[in-house]
Parts: structure tokens; sequence; C-alpha cells
């Protein structure tokens, strides 16, 4: 292959594989194409070409049969406040930088899947900001108009995309970070419940309510993502168990009374709103009207209430010491935040709680809210003559949406007469994130806006609310990558998620008179030990069903405790498979013990 696909959607590129492209060429190509971009503010550090063939080799070593693994050969891009492993951080500030000794959970997990790093992105100062103007390494602009903000604080993660520099990115969302730039540049924008995603080894901008998102092409690529990235991290003290919400295929859908809808003067974005309303109903959807003026209310309190105070925990010694290296609008915030007492915190958190109750009984009309991700665009030009004015507009109605763990999809819904894209997002209650994914590709694909500047249609989405999410399981023998049954996996259509280990109380025996070998994994009270190997994949619910009706015994599938003592799907052996069983435990896992008997 010459060059690159126009369109890095997860489908081309594994057709491109399939039809023997291999990583390096399109890599290179894709590494041209970022340096021949006419915007050279997107990325902060750009892997060289030597780097990213150490990663081609590695994947190749690992893996080297094409799209062997969920996200095998895909370029992807990190925000410049997580963590990569050799490469600085950022966050937007040389003098704050410093070189990563490890990397981010979510950043080794992409990697894992077969994902290819090609470079950390530029993004609002600290990641404190909504228009992409903040950052002394330049301003990222809109794909469509030069002019025009692309959003931030994310803005170099979904720049990358929308350009087709990258596959997909990470960015990060406290306020809207992950949505409204998504919005401004016609791409998708997931942004997860809070603690379903890790956050450890991410610079914070508010440590208790930021998420990494993810920007995508399509719904379903993101999807794919998160459905990489997302697991319970005992690293991270905000990370939560996965949980899971249902939404209706025929959903009630809330929208905001006519009086507390605003644009700030944006006649031709309300039209698309309301267009878009009119898509969602032809798409069975049911409307209703909500009061938004509670969730606005609360929204205001992310920036002018508490909260602004946490925003000093990365920044306190920088304040101190080099004040004059933060970007003027962000050390106004943080001059702010010191002067906010103990005392203003908990009137804040008493005030919000009064708030979340009113919207909580607003969201029990409703499977899910409808709204504009952003209500208008700046230029550069008038969001640097107005920054904090303008930055508080873009946050109307996303600021609220991590101060209530609620989750969130942003999805293009059409263009302006002047170019400019337009977005809108559905918010759902907590760990409802892959519910709603279905009813958002479903409107997203209506909308016809295709996606990034080369706005060609999209596919239309298989993703169905009734599917969502797949069914996780644990295994630990014969069905582990490169042993003999894990085809029985992959022939399903099963996606590796990570390795992992279980709880200490566990034993592995080798069992008698199996073929091909495998062992039986078995729970014991009164044992100790460091936790047996394990992998974990994920199915549909009907290939699930068919994979554990064709399980031998003395196998089946039971609950097994993993290390952080949560409990998964996983296979379990009945007693009576033990007999005449040799304890192969003081191996750690079926891997090991198979190899030391090639030693």
């Amino acid at each position: 292959m010459q060059s690159a696909p126009d369109d890095l959607n997860f489908e081309t590129l594994r057709d491109a594989y399939g039809s023997g492209v291999h990583p390096r060429n399109l890599i290179e190509a894709i590494l041209d194409r970022i340096k021949g971009y006419q915007d050279q503010a997107v990325f902060i550090t750009l892997l060289e070409m030597e780097q990213l063939e150490e990663a081609i080799e590695a994947l190749l070593a690992r893996a080297p049969r094409p799209n062997s693994l969920p996200l095998w050969g895909i370029p992807f891009a990190v925000k410049d406040n997580i963590d990569v492993a050799g490469l600085p951080t950022t966050a937007g500030c040389a003098e704050f930088a410093y070189t990563a000794e490890s990397s981010a959970t979510v950043v080794d997990k992409l990697v894992e899947a077969g994902a290819i790093l090609v470079g950390k992105t530029n993004l609002d100062q600290f990641a404190t900001g909504l228009n992409g103007t903040r950052s002394p390494y330049g301003s990222p602009r809109s794909v469509f108009d030069h002019t025009y903000i692309s959003g931030g604080s994310s803005s170099g993660s979904a720049v990358a995309v929308a350009a087709d520099l990258v596959a997909f990115s990470l960015g990060t969302d406290t306020a809207g970070s992950g949505r409204v730039p998504a919005a401004l540049n016609n791409i998708v924008g997931i942004k997860p419940t809070p603690g379903r995603v890790s956050t450890s080894g991410v610079v914070p901008a508010c440590r208790s309510i930021d998420v990494v998102t993810t920007f995508a092409n399509t719904v379903s690529d993101g999807l794919e993502v998160q459905n990489v990235i997302e697991a319970h991290d005992p690293t991270d003290v905000y990370s939560e168990p996965l949980q899971t919400a249902k939404l209706a295929d025929r959903p009630i859908i809330g929208i905001p009374t006519s009086d507390t809808l605003e644009f700030f003067g944006n006649a031709e974005n309300q039209k698309i709103f309301e267009q878009t309303i009119e898509r969602a109903k032809g798409l069975g959807a049911e409307i209703i009207q909500i009061d938004y003026e509670p969730f606005r209310k609360a929204a205001e309190m992310l920036y002018f209430g508490p909260w602004v105070a946490e925003r000093l925990f990365a920044t306190e010694n920088l304040m101190k010491e080099q004040p004059e290296a933060i970007n003027s609008a962000v050390r106004q915030i943080l001059e702010n935040a010191e002067r906010i007492s103990g005392l203003d915190v908990f009137k804040g958190m008493y005030e919000f709680r009064r708030l979340e109750k009113i919207c909580k009984a607003q969201m029990t009309k409703c499977d899910a809210l409808l709204l504009p991700t952003t209500p208008t665009s700046y230029t550069v030009d008038e969001m640097m003559e107005k920054p904090i004015e303008l930055n508080s507009n873009l946050g109307y109605y996303t600021n609220f949406a991590n101060l209530m763990k609620r989750s969130v999809v942003s999805v293009p819904a059409g263009f302006a007469p002047n170019g400019l894209p337009f977005g809108v997002q559905l918010v759902a209650d907590s760990h409802a994130d892959q519910a709603i994914c279905a009813f958002a590709a479903r409107l997203h694909h209506a909308s016809g806006t295709g996606s990034g500047r080369t706005r060609t249609a999209t596919q239309s989405s298989s993703i169905s609310s009734k599917q969502t999410p797949s069914i996780q399981i644990a295994v630990v023998g014969a069905h582990l990558r490169e042993m003999p049954l894990n085809h029985e996996l992959t022939q399903r259509g099963a996606r590796f998620i990570r390795e992992d280990k279980t709880a200490s109380n566990y034993r592995l025996f080798e069992l008698k008179g199996t073929t091909p070998p495998k062992p039986g994994l078995v729970r014991d009270q009164d044992y100790s030990g460091d936790g047996i190997r394990l992998e974990v994949w994920s199915l549909s619910p009907d290939q699930f069903g068919d994979f554990v009706a064709n399980i031998p015994q003395p196998l089946g599938i039971g609950k097994v405790m993993l290390s952080d003592r949560t409990s998964i799907n996983g296979f379990i052996c009945e007693p009576v498979g033990l007999l005449d069983a040799k304890d192969i435990t003081q191996f750690g896992g079926w891997k090991s013990y198979q190899m030391s008997r090639q030693e």
C-alpha cells in the first residue's frame, strides 16, 4: 500500500491488514501524513519511525497473524497528560514536564490489545479549558476552518482523529473535554462513568471526577476501545467494579424545555438540534421535556464552586515557584482556587447535593437526555479576547455530567451553512455506557454527517442495546493464547481483554487423561499463595452460551475471584476431576508449567 486509507476506521484498517498490508507500511504512511498536516500544533511528542519499528516488531513477535488481537496494528494517540513510559508528560507546560517511568494503565491495556501508539497530543494546559487555545505548544484548530477553535482541553486528540492522522485517541474529561472537541470536529466522543476506566498514570485536573475518554470515527470503533480499557484497577482509588445498565430499543428521551435551551445566538445550531429531535423520533424514541435549569446550576459549580480548588493538586508547587509558566487564563482560575476555604467546600457540597436530588427526579422520567454537546463555536481571536466567558459558554451542557457520575456519548448531528459541525450528546445513568451506544450509533448514522473532515457516509452500526455489554470469561488453561483450544474462543469472535490473576486462595492442578492436556482451577479457603495467572476474554451472550455448552466434564463455568476481590465468570473444576491430579500451583499458571516441562 502506497499510502494510508483516507478513512482510518477500524474496518478499513482490518481489511487492509487482511489483504496483506504490513503494519510498517501503514505506520510509515501515517507518520508522513502527520508531518505534512497543515496544523503542526496537534502533537507535542511524535514518535520516530525507529521507535515505531520496535513497537511493530514487538506486536508481530506476540501476535504474528493479522487482526489476531482486538486492536491489532491500529494507530492511536494519547493526550499529553497521560503517561507513556520513556516519554515526557507535559500536561501542556514545559516547566512541569517529567519523563514517565511507566505507562498509564489505559495505555498498557491498549498496547497489550495490539494498538500502536504514534504520539502524544496537545491540550489546554493542565486540562483546564474547553477551547484548545491554552497551550504554549500552539492552538490546534478546527479541521473545517482554521480560524476557529478545535475545542478542548483534549484539542489535539480530537483533531488527530478528525484529520485521519490516527484511528482513535484518548482524551480526558472533567467538564466536557472529551465531548466538546468531538462535536467541533465531527467525530464521536465517549465519556464513561467516572470510575469505570482507570485514571492511574493521568495528571489530574479534578481527580475525584476525572475520566479518560475515547475519540473515534464511529460509535462502534469507540466502543471497541472502551471494551479494552474499562476494568476495575486496584491502583486507582477512584476505580469501581464494572456494572451494567439497560436502555430500551425505543427509549424515552428527555430534552430541555425551550426556556432552558441556550445557543448564545447561534440560530443555525438551534435548527440542527431541532432536526435531531425529529430524527430521534423517527428512530422510535419518545420525546419528553425536562427542566434543564437545575442541571445548568449544577454545571456552574464545576468552575465557580469548590471543585476549582481540586485543580491545585497537580499545580500547587508550580503556582508557588513559577506562576509565570502557567497560561494566564489557567492561572486566573487557579488563583481563584487558592481563595476557597474549607467552609466553602462544604457549602458547595451541600448545594450540589440539593441540585443533584432535583436532577435525579428529572432523570426518572426518561431513559436518557438528548442535549447539544456545546451550544456554539468561536474563532480563535474571539476566544483570546474573552477566554473565561466564552469558555464557560462552551460547557453549558457538559459540566454537570461527571459531578453526577453520568455516562455520555457525543455524536455528530449536522453542519451549519458556514461549514462548521454541530454535535449532540446522549446522557444516561451511571454505568449505562454501553447501553446508550446502540441508540447513539443509530442517531449518528441517521444524521448523514460522516466523520471528521472527510464527511463521508458512516457505516450502519450493528450495535444492539440488547447485546451489550458482552460477557467476560476468565480462562486458565488450554484456551489461553497460543494454546491448542484458543481457536474455540477466536472462532466465536471472542476478544482478548487483559491478563490478570486469581485471588490468593486458588490452586491449579494438571488433570489426568485429558486431550489436549488441561488444568483444573480450585478455590481453597485454607490456602494462600500468589494467585494463578489467567486471561480475560469477552464474548457476545449467544456465543458465550454456545461456548459453555461445549465444555466437557469435569470442567465448568462458575465465579472466579480475581486479585482485586471482584468476581468474574471463569473455568472451575468439579472435585471428582482432582482424583490423581497433579498439584502445579507453584508454577503460578498453566503456561509456566508447560514451559517447565519443555526444559
